[in-house]
């Protein structure tokens, strides 16, 4: 029996941006999503570049001492904001890629995942500012680089499944290669206006599911 692929993430050496702790009591719990939801407006309303400890502070009604508590640097807000999103889009990716049974069914998951993350995107301003940024910062550029893989390696194992006698290094780049190109296709149309980005979101899928086609045979 072949071996199945073992799903992997690129881990950081060094744990800046990371929280201090995550609370389990209540009322730090509610310390700490107040916070992030503080941070998220902030955000909205200035870009994450823009994004000031001190006016967490003021706004969440906080002193220093009990935001440092939790977050040593604004970089582990946005690390956390981040990383929460990725995990609601990692859900959705699993998901679909369950269902699939055969070419057609994955040329269908792949449209539904870029349906699902163009309107993830649209709706939600914050996240759209943060991964946009992942141009320029590390720290973000790290995060953006270990979500990738967890979606290259899920798509893997669906290649696998649909094509077993396949070379595993050819599937991988397949899998890879496509994966970037689905988020890159997604981050180009959420940049548009809503009318060119749905027309660009469409156009994306058609292409994709051409692409993977005759990848496949």
């Amino acid at each position: 029996m072949s071996q199945q692929p073992v799903a992997t993430r690129r881990r950081q050496s060094e744990h800046t941006g990371q929280p201090r702790r995550i609370p389990s009591q209540q009322r730090g719990r509610e310390r700490f999503e107040k916070i992030l939801a503080v941070a998220s407006e902030l955000i909205e309303s200035h870009g994450s570049d823009g994004l000031k400890m001190s006016e967490i502070v003021e706004k969440a009604g906080l002193s220093f001492g009990a935001l440092y508590q939790y977050f040593p640097d604004k970089s582990s807000i946005i690390r956390t904001l981040a990383e929460r999103f990725n995990e609601e889009g990692r859900r959705c990716v699993e998901a679909e890629l369950a269902k699939v049974a055969d070419a057609a069914g994955l040329q269908g998951a792949l449209a539904n995942i870029v349906d699902e993350y163009y309107g993830f995107f649209r709706r939600e301003p914050v996240m759209r500012d943060i991964w946009h940024a992942t141009h320029t910062d590390k720290l973000l550029q790290q995060i953006d680089a270990e979500d990738m893989e967890f979606h290259a390696q899920a798509f893997l194992g669906v290649l696998i499944r649909l094509g077993p006698d396949r070379d595993r290094k050819a599937l991988l780049a397949i899998a890879r290669l496509t994966m970037q190109l689905l988020a890159a296709g997604v981050r180009y149309a959420v940049s548009l206006d809503a009318e060119e980005g749905a027309q660009a979101v469409a156009l994306l899928k058609k292409m994709q599911n051409a692409d993977i086609d005759r990848l496949l045979q």
